[in-house]
């Protein structure tokens, strides 16, 4: 079971905190987090810095921390420029970069991005081919549906090679099916619980067994939006007023379902099903007061979920 913390991203109030930022990824480092992720939320009302832009920052804040995306949109990109970003953002972090992809839910205006919604699975599949293809060959000719390039040539390729490990982001059986065809692991969302966590993992694993790939070489892991303290109530308050925040944009529903709050008892009785449905990774999200919500986790929580002792100094 390893761990991973996500990055508080925010320009509150309209304005970013190098202070707190490079803090915040200071002490992850010290404590015994596998990496540290970043989400995206191009068009929404939460005050989101970019994917790229702040993995950037963050590989110059970090040196042992892996550093990733969960997820990029892949349809809402050109598949040239974000493989040269991914690239560069490879090669910025010394080969410490994880991918994390999705085809997206129909509710985003894909519009605004001149996408028509109906060809998403289909840009999806061929952007990650021609992806693939930059960051591999030395020249790439590529006749495609959307895209044609003829001996297109792209330098430096990323440190880590063939490529930084993909997981893909996916809910429907066709797309986790998807994931294990094309990808190195699948990452359940937040916005999902664990109950449909547990059927999407158990189609995963069904998947490497018919296709025959070895499950070793595919990650399995869980995205969890989490508030611990030692009211419960006040635990529940906050972690549903910070997904109305989240989501309330996009109109979705049941949003007290998701999520994992109470004290660190109840939150780690609640990742145990977690780790039970397959996960080998969790994601913790904090939603709010995010340096206190990782010493709380670090200190409180994963040593209750961890399969090994860990030490938390500081």
């Amino acid at each position: 079971m390893r761990f991973a913390i996500s990055i508080p991203q925010f320009a509150e109030e309209g304005r970013f905190d190098p202070v707190g930022f490079g803090s915040f990824l200071k002490r992850a480092e010290e404590l015994p987090f596998e990496s540290a992720w970043v989400g995206e939320q191009i068009i929404g009302t939460m005050p989101d810095l970019g994917p790229v832009e702040t993995l950037a920052y963050a590989a110059a804040c970090t040196e042992r921390l892996r550093l990733g995306c969960a997820m990029f949109v892949l349809p809402l990109y050109s598949p040239v420029h974000l493989a040269k970003s991914i690239s560069s953002l490879d090669q910025l972090s010394a080969g410490r970069l994880e991918v994390g992809i999705t085809v997206g839910g129909r509710f985003r205006m894909f519009t605004a991005f001149a996408v028509d919604p109906t060809t998403l699975v289909a840009r999806f599949t061929e952007q990650v081919q021609l992806m693939e293809a930059l960051w591999s060959q030395p020249r790439v000719n590529f006749d495609g549906r959307f895209w044609q390039l003829h001996d297109a040539a792209m330098e430096p390729k990323p440190v880590q090679k063939p490529r930084p490990p993909l997981w893909f982001g996916a809910s429907q059986p066709a797309a986790l099916q998807r994931a294990v065809a094309l990808g190195d692991g699948f990452m359940g969302a937040g916005s999902q619980t664990t109950a449909q966590f547990v059927e999407q993992a158990g189609v995963v694993r069904k998947a490497l067994e018919d296709q025959r790939r070895d499950p070793s070489t595919f990650r399995i892991a869980k995205r969890v939006y989490i508030a611990v303290d030692d009211d419960r109530r006040r635990a529940k308050q906050r972690l549903d007023e910070a997904m109305v925040r989240m989501y309330g944009y996009f109109r979705m529903r049941n949003l007290d379902l998701l999520g994992v709050s109470g004290t660190p008892d109840d939150c780690a009785d609640a990742l145990l099903e977690v780790r039970a449905a397959g996960a080998e990774m969790i994601l913790f999200n904090p939603l709010f007061d995010h340096a206190e919500q990782m010493e709380r986790l670090a200190a409180d929580v994963m040593p209750k979920v961890a399969d090994e002792p860990i030490s938390v100094s500081g």
